[in-house]
């Protein structure tokens, strides 16, 4: 099987729209940061953008990001890139016989799923509530009068966001492969 060895995704021009239903404090996020964690998680794109694989070795090889469309393939030959034709694989990409490939095209379009947008709804809401308090803090005592308010959360609370909100969850049919 040939191995993408490399990957260049270029930043799209815009992300799609915020979905609607969110609280005030998870709309005030900025939807760019949500998006690119979904994207991160995810091997879909719902906005067009350039893309570059490199690829080497033999055998069937599938873009790993979806819906791609790739428009030119070259291949590594007396120290240049050389345009080749490849043949279709059975399963909806290239067999290479053997080498190291340049893919280059597009990646991204089509109506993002419901669910997806329910996946950003709660990461964001996630995100939002535990955004409160002080920055890098993992406790936080507040005392007024005699009403004692003490909070801890994990150090890693973000970067377990895409669990610990329920996205991931939703999101489990668009993962990478």
């Amino acid at each position: 099987m040939a191995t993408t060895i490399k990957q260049v995704e270029a930043i799209p021009a815009a992300y799609p729209a915020t979905p609607s239903g969110l609280s005030t404090a998870a709309a005030a996020l900025d939807p760019d940061m949500i998006w690119q964690r979904i994207e991160a998680y995810t091997a879909h794109r719902y906005t067009s953008r350039a893309i570059e694989w490199i690829t080497e070795g033999c055998g069937e090889w599938h873009p790993p990001l979806a819906p791609a469309t790739v428009s030119t393939v070259e291949v590594w030959q007396a120290d240049a890139w050389e345009s080749v034709t490849l043949s279709p694989s059975p399963m909806g990409g290239y067999v290479l016989p053997g080498g190291t490939y340049r893919f280059v095209g597009t990646v991204g379009s089509g109506t993002v799923p419901e669910i997806v947008n329910e996946a950003f709804r709660r990461l964001a809401e996630y995100m939002a509530a535990a955004k409160k308090g002080s920055p890098g803090t993992t406790r936080e005592r507040v005392t007024a009068g005699s009403v004692t308010v003490d909070k801890s959360r994990a150090a890693s609370w973000a970067a377990q966001a895409m669990a610990n909100s329920g996205a991931g969850d939703l999101l489990r049919n668009f993962r990478r492969v």
